[in-house]
């Protein structure tokens, strides 16, 4: 009972800040404040801490499968809600199918990325005859005629035109989140059903949110590249706001899933003007 109660509080609490106006309307400058001053937490950070190696669990544990827990944990929970409201395994997948457009526009994003850097840079060999410049790094001696693969496969360097995957993934992610689970406040304010497996599936979804947002900040304080990591986030907001803000917005149609939640409280409320806009996420611009 006490760890009942426990959840409901936890879950009351973060439903109504998740699904508060000015939340959902600010957040993506919180993100953007993030990524543009973040690096400069690197002067207080030490080089030393656990958090400064790329060998850490949560690097290896999240980071390289953000995607994957992002679409578990969320996919699970869009899912559960929508089912339990309509009963209806079509309109359930028109929800879902949000996250496989989303995780589709990533994948092509990650991919012209990939092109440009093949495209843009160039292969350098470090001398190992001692030769060092003033900074203490080595000498690079550019080759000519080397593919990406080959060239690291050789264990050598590739520099080009890069943009952070791995900021462009954690912002995404965060947007993405924040927009899916701020509809369980109205779905609790319409007294839907909260029991147990619905309410600790949206307490992992807020978990894994926290968890994005010290990951983001742990990569932007111990790792910091200027400017690729700004032009990842940049990249993120951007393909937030052209999926939720824009093309989500032209209603559910065969091309589109609609926004998060619409189609779903409609019959929760006597009353469906304000409930209905208040769970179709009307953001201002």
């Amino acid at each position: 009972m006490f760890l009942n109660t426990v959840l409901v509080v936890l879950t009351n609490l973060a439903a109504r800040v998740l699904g508060n106006k000015v939340f959902r309307k600010h957040f993506h400058l919180l993100l953007s404040v993030l990524v543009m001053f973040g690096p400069a937490l690197s002067l207080w950070v030490s080089p030393h801490s656990i958090f400064a190696k790329r060998s850490h669990f949560l690097y290896r544990m999240f980071l390289r499968s953000g995607w994957g827990w992002t679409c578990i944990f969320v996919g699970s929970f869009i899912f559960l809600l929508s089912f339990s409201i309509r009963r209806s395994l079509s309109l359930s997948l028109r929800h879902l199918s949000r996250l496989g457009l989303a995780g589709g526009l990533w994948l092509s994003f990650c991919k012209l990325l990939d092109l440009l850097e093949n495209a843009t840079g160039s292969c350098y060999e470090p001398l190992t005859s001692g030769l060092e410049v003033t900074n203490g790094q080595p000498l690079l001696v550019l080759r000519e005629d080397e593919t990406k693969s080959e060239c690291l496969k050789a264990g050598m360097l590739w520099r080009g035109y890069e943009v952070s995957e791995d900021v462009f993934l954690l912002c995404l992610c965060c947007l993405l989140l924040a927009e899916e689970m701020a509809v369980f406040g109205p779905y609790l304010s319409f007294g839907g059903i909260s029991d147990g497996p619905l309410r600790i599936l949206f307490l992992f979804c807020v978990i894994l949110l926290g968890l994005w947002i010290f990951l983001l900040l742990c990569l932007l304080a111990y790792f910091p590249q200027f400017p690729t990591q700004l032009l990842g986030g940049a990249l993120g907001c951007l393909s937030w706001r052209g999926l939720y803000q824009g093309w989500y917005r032209l209603g559910p149609t065969w091309y589109c899933p609609g926004r998060p939640g619409q189609g779903l409280l409609n019959s929760k409320s006597c009353s469906t003007g304000p409930g209905e806009a208040q769970v179709n996420h009307d953001h201002s611009s």
